[in-house]
């Protein structure tokens, strides 16, 4: 089995090089919820082709980008951030990350121009598991588990890379899976 640390909120998912589903191929995704009841997440390199600015008429100009959180409810916006002096009311991941917090807050730091995006991001959909399927997948080896990590990462600008990062960043037992090709067959 390739992960050996469990999951819980405010870890990565990483997943297997030869994950074909498109929602999920070469994934970094953030828990934001792990329980008995399932599990629930956003994927942090597949960017859209939406700003927030695109989505919410209320915003008068935002060059923010939005990412596909995940295949679930699409029509959903979330955001990550870590910036809880700026932003009340959200839920503490790990230290100082936080997922959600006073969304009327955020609009108006957006259109005066006091949020970064390297001190929020935003998710169109979420990546969700219904009770027991993050397990039985963990199980299969389709997801490492990984719990030490920059929170920066959660705020790169290089998606194109972030996978092959990430996985670096486990250490000598992973490195070698990054330099996997996408597709086995072209090997």
């Amino acid at each position: 089995m390739l992960s050996t640390i469990a999951p819980a909120a405010g870890r990565l998912l990483i997943s297997e090089p030869f994950m074909m589903d498109p929602n999920f191929k070469r994934s970094v995704i953030l828990l934001t919820e792990y329980s008995d009841l399932g599990a629930m997440g956003f994927v942090l390199n597949h960017q859209s082709e939406y700003m927030i600015g695109d989505l919410l008429p209320d915003i008068s100009y935002s060059e923010l980008p939005v990412y596909v959180g995940g295949p679930v409810a699409n029509n959903t916006l979330h955001f990550v951030h870590r910036c809880p002096d700026k932003i009340p009311g959200g839920t503490e991941l790990w230290d100082g990350m936080y997922w959600a917090g006073d969304f009327e807050v955020v609009k108006e730091l957006i259109n005066t121009y006091q949020l970064t995006d390297d001190e929020i991001k935003f998710f169109a959909g979420y990546s969700g598991w219904t009770q027991g399927q993050l397990d039985a997948e963990l199980q299969e080896d389709t997801w490492i588990v990984a719990n030490k990590f920059s929170p920066d990462i959660i705020f790169t600008h290089d998606e194109q890379n972030l996978w092959k990062e990430v996985v670096i960043s486990l250490g000598q037992r992973y490195a070698h899976i990054a330099n996997f090709p996408e597709n086995p067959m072209l090997n």
